[in-house]
């Protein structure tokens, strides 16, 4: 997944996970996530740690990266309608930089005529970056916003 017309060295790129990224992919999880996973349930960093291997499937995610270098982590079900974006993180350095936007532009062509479905945790700041990114609210949980982005 590349933006389209990006062909330089500098795009914003996704390439598919390998077990080798298991470890980059905690870390980011631990910088991404743990404030709002805190806030929201409490954070245990061996339940998390234990939890996060239970779930890490290299083949359902991508690396996201930026000249060569891995910045992020995308995790996405296509296999339906809506697509199911289940995972975007961006390390913190890179965000507010436009690689978190390059992605959701790319993957709103991947899929097409399908509209994009995400929930993300109310603690968590990033609601208004998907609502610049033409996300809606329509619906909540407890601990969650549920949002779509319409296709084309």
């Amino acid at each position: 997944m590349t933006p389209a017309g990006a062909t330089s060295p500098r795009a914003t790129t996704a390439r598919p996970a390998t077990e080798a990224d298991r470890a980059f992919c905690w870390r980011l999880f631990q910088q991404t996530m743990r404030p709002f996973v805190q806030a929201t349930w409490g954070w245990d960093e061996a339940e998390q740690h234990a939890r996060f291997d239970a779930a890490f499937d290299p083949s359902a995610r991508r690396i996201i990266e930026w000249r060569g270098a891995p910045i992020g982590l995308l995790h996405v079900d296509l296999t339906g309608t809506p697509v199911r974006l289940l995972n975007l993180q961006i390390a913190p350095v890179f965000q507010h930089q436009g690689h978190g936007s390059a992605i959701i532009t790319a993957l709103a062509r991947e899929a097409g005529h399908r509209p994009l479905w995400l929930q993300v945790l109310k603690v968590n700041p990033a609601r208004s970056f998907y609502e610049r990114a033409g996300f809606r609210m329509y619906g909540e949980t407890d601990t969650h916003w549920q949002m779509l982005r319409d296709p084309g």
